[in-house]
């Protein structure tokens, strides 16, 4: 059906996959263990109408003209006077697929895999326990309390993890920076890419990872002493082994800074976000781091 004026839906049909495409405004998707119906609510629409679609398992609430397929590169002009306010409230295990242009995304609750793609609006993903695919031109990514793997694929847009715990990250990005506070599980693997973005990273004490970590001419720092750094000129590498080295941690950019820093074990966990002042210290500089109701079928 279409939509073209703010309503709420919805959804009586079980819900299995969600797929959403929007240009200019905002998506919040709430995963739920309730055990009531899908809902949907547009509480702001302007331009074209969005398209609401409910078949085989697959709610779908999209401009028909945005292609999943090819998301990243759409950049057709009709589209810049189009805005919605989409809220959908789903199942906790439902798969989830978010695209925006222009627009903010949130997402929280899921328990299935989420893949979220951005071209300049920024997303927040709270407390997923699924594996996890973002992928943005110059959006931000924040990421809460993930407690499944992370896919992370940029240009410009930064990625900041707080309160990772368990998953491995996968993460590469042109320019953007990274800043995670990570808890891995045994054997996770953590790989970080940048080419001019800041990395920092950090650990609890005692961590368990093998570390290779390296700039070719950014600033570098590391709080952990079973860690060596080496390289005076050119470039820097911090390597060694945490605990009983059963993960990975390798991290890479070329003219970004890089820091690996420590919580200490005793530190209360609502503090925040990484802090250079703790731990050790560095062994060198720090780098710079109202509405209707209607059923849908």
């Amino acid at each position: 059906m279409q939509v073209s004026a703010p309503r709420t839906l919805e959804v009586t049909d079980p819900v299995e996959v969600l797929t959403v495409r929007v240009y200019g405004g905002t998506v919040n998707v709430v995963g739920t263990t309730d055990g009531g119906p899908a809902r949907v609510e547009v509480s702001e629409l302007d331009g074209s109408p969005l398209t609401v679609s409910c078949h085989d398992g697959v709610l779908s609430v999209a401009y028909e003209d945005l292609p999943w397929r090819g998301f990243l590169k759409f950049l057709d002009r009709r589209a810049w006077n189009r805005r919605a306010v989409v809220s959908v409230t789903v199942p906790a295990g439902t798969r989830v697929e978010v695209g925006v242009i222009r627009a903010g995304a949130v997402v929280s609750g899921i328990s299935g895999r989420t893949d979220v793609r951005g071209v300049s609006g920024d997303s927040t993903l709270v407390g997923l326990t699924g594996t996890v695919l973002a992928e943005t031109v110059s959006g931000d990514v924040e990421v809460q309390s993930l407690t499944g793997d992370l896919r992370f694929h940029s240009v410009s847009g930064n990625l900041t993890v707080i309160d990772g715990a368990g998953g491995g990250v996968q993460a590469d990005s042109v320019s953007g920076d990274m800043v995670l506070d990570l808890t891995p599980g045994k054997g996770a693997d953590i790989a970080l890419t940048t080419v001019s973005g800041e990395v920092a990273i950090r650990l609890p004490d005692p961590a368990d990872a093998r570390v290779e970590a390296n700039t070719t001419s950014g600033t570098i720092a590391n709080a952990f002493d079973d860690l060596r750094v080496s390289g005076q000129w050119g470039t820097k590498r911090i390597t060694g082994s945490l605990g009983a080295g059963t993960g990975s941690l390798k991290a890479t950019t070329v003219s970004g800074g890089l820091a690996l820093l420590r919580r200490p074990a005793r530190e209360d966990e609502d503090h925040g976000a990484p802090d250079a002042g703790h731990g050790s210290g560095p062994h060198e500089d720090s780098p710079t781091a109202p509405t209707t109701r209607k059923k849908v079928r």
